[in-house]
């Protein structure tokens, strides 16, 4: 039985009498059937919000219950893909109604004409689990397995041999008479299980060393992103896409403006995959819900991101998801709980909004699957507060919930200075638990020589203050070293040329060794100092500051030597002087 529209506000669609209703189940809206969820019931009535433009629907119209839940198609097909906020390809949309998005369109998110080379890796009689797999196909330079849905085991009755075949056929049938196919469909709101969860004691690298060095993230970690208009938030995030030590990676455009978005669209898929040199689309899905599409699929772009992101974790890889931004996602949420009448809290925001994010970030996580694999999701979340104000609600309720928090900076920006990443503001609280592999992977002493570079660039930050009103000439000598080492390592180490390709993104090896080189200068100026010498013979030795700074140039595989003729070089330089 179908129910009727009883009051129409915006997204938000009250109906009544839709027998057998259950929370976050989807319908069937109106003549043109838009897709829509229902939020919250009460009595005979429940709250539906719209996932389309809600205009021209009428008091009366039929609703009609699908009695599932909002999910997304999870198997072969999805990388390379451009999706919107609820996982329909943007491409057969077009296809369906042209260069813009009809109302009501249905399409599937998965192909069912392509053909996929299928490769069983089960046989007749053997026990399937869920989350294990019965076969794989090639996907790209991916090996995509076939997994069993998580709540499903048995017996293999029958199973496909070798051969190309569809998503939509029969692959295994069960002893029980479930039927297998290469994809299957899971609630996006459901976290997917796992077997457990591992502690985030490995280093999610991004090429950045302001994050790398200063402000690291895990595999399997969480990071926000805040900043105001223009401060670089979607070109850090696509940085990190490009460059982060992740073999997939979700793009979640939630709410952004129509041409940042197409920017995304347009240039990630001519990026080049520095890995190996295919395009990067081929390891990238990218979900586009830009400003001017209907608000509720806004709020529902994170969770299906969040959900593709966990699928490519349960099959053994580590995937970093690019949520940008969650404010507008908040937005989206105030602005359905103020049709909903629901009561505001801090500048009308719901009072869940804090736990409705915790919710949200707790996905991420490094695990191992059921099927017994490591995977992991890294979860990158820009956030964008009204004029850079930090003190505002999402900033300050994903600032309690996220493991780093790399802050922008406008006034850097405006500098020139990218990334436009303010150290003093950012932090990391995976310092301490990563310290152990640094020193088994980089070098026993690298936390020691990253405190050293944090002590001299917060003696160059005080410094600065002091500048400012009596300026440099009033300094000792001493201090005036810390005033030009620190300016050094600002410029030359924080700094990176995302336009060079080299200097793009750095290894931990090449940013360790620059930190040595840089200490190294100011430990020998100090020396020089300290056995008489003058600032200005420090300042006077161009060629030995220059060589400094061009290191970040220098391709990786010649670092090493060049470190080493600058060892040397300054050792000779300083020793004269002293």
């Amino acid at each position: 039985m179908a129910g009727k529209i009883k009051k129409i506000a915006g997204p938000a669609v009250i109906v009544e009498d839709l027998e057998g209703a259950k929370m976050n189940d989807i319908v069937r809206v109106g003549k043109e059937q838009l897709v829509g969820e229902i939020i919250r019931l009460d009595g005979n009535q429940c709250f539906v919000q719209v996932y389309e433009d809600t205009n021209g629907l009428c008091v009366g119209e039929e609703v009609i219950s699908t009695n599932l839940p909002l999910a997304v198609e999870l198997g072969p097909g999805m990388l390379n893909g451009v999706f919107d906020g609820i996982q329909r390809p943007l491409d057969k949309i077009r296809e369906a109604s042209g260069d813009f998005i009809a109302r009501g369109v249905n399409v599937k998110s998965l192909s069912r004409t392509q053909k996929w080379a299928f490769t069983p890796t089960s046989k007749v009689g053997d026990r399937v689990e869920g989350g294990s797999s019965i076969g794989h196909v090639p996907e790209f330079s991916f090996t995509h397995k076939i997994l069993v849905p998580p709540n499903i085991s048995g017996v293999i009755k029958s199973i496909k041999p070798a051969g190309d075949y569809t998503v939509d056929e029969v692959m295994a049938v069960l002893e029980d008479g479930t039927e297998l196919r290469m994809y299957h469909n899971w609630a996006v709101r459901r976290p997917r299980p796992v077997s457990r969860k591992l502690d985030p004691n490995l280093p999610f690298l991004t090429g950045m060393r302001i994050l790398d060095v200063l402000c690291p993230l895990t595999a399997g970690g969480t990071a926000a992103i805040p900043g105001p208009f223009g401060a670089g938030k979607t070109v850090t995030q696509q940085s990190v896409a490009k460059y982060g030590n992740a073999d997939v990676v979700v793009y979640v455009g939630c709410g952004e403006r129509g041409n940042e978005m197409t920017d995304v669209l347009v240039e990630f898929p001519e990026l080049e995959d520095p890995k190996t040199g295919k395009p990067l689309m081929e390891r990238t899905l990218l979900l586009a819900n830009t400003s001017n599409m209907p608000v509720a699929a806004r709020e529902a772009s994170l969770y299906c991101g969040i959900t593709l992101a966990e699928y490519f974790r349960d099959q053994g890889y580590a995937v970093s998801m690019m949520a940008d931004s969650t404010s507008r996602w908040a937005e989206a949420l105030r602005e359905i709980a103020s049709r909903l009448q629901e009561m505001p809290a801090e500048e009308g925001y719901p009072p869940y909004l804090s736990s409705r994010l915790s919710a949200f970030y707790e996905r991420a996580g490094r695990v191992t699957t059921l099927a017994g694999e490591t995977g992991s999701v890294s979860v990158i979340g820009a956030v964008s507060p009204a004029g850079g104000d930090f003190s505002e609600p999402v900033t300050q309720a994903t600032l309690r919930i996220t493991g780093a928090f790399w802050a922008l900076d406008a006034s850097l920006s405006r500098a020139r200075h990218f990334p436009a990443i303010n150290w003093a503001q950012s932090y990391s609280l995976f310092n301490r638990i990563l310290e152990p592999w640094y020193r088994e992977n980089i070098a026993k002493d690298y936390p020691e020589k990253r405190t050293a570079l944090i002590n001299l660039l917060q003696k160059e930050a005080a410094l600065q203050e002091v500048v400012q009103l009596v300026g440099p000439d009033a300094l000792a000598d001493n201090e005036r070293l810390s005033l030009e080492v620190g300016r050094i390592v600002r410029e030359d180490f924080l700094q990176q040329n995302g336009y060079d390709k080299v200097d793009a993104s750095c290894s931990m090896q090449k940013a360790y060794g620059m930190m040595n080189m840089m200490l190294e200068l100011y430990k020998a100026g100090d020396a020089m100092l300290s056995k008489g010498g003058a600032i200005t013979d420090f300042l006077g030795d161009a060629a030995t500051i220059e060589k400094v700074g061009r290191a970040r140039f220098v391709p990786e595989d010649e670092f090493p030597a060049y470190q080493a003729e600058y060892m040397k070089m300054l050792e000779t330089a300083f020793r004269a002087k002293a």
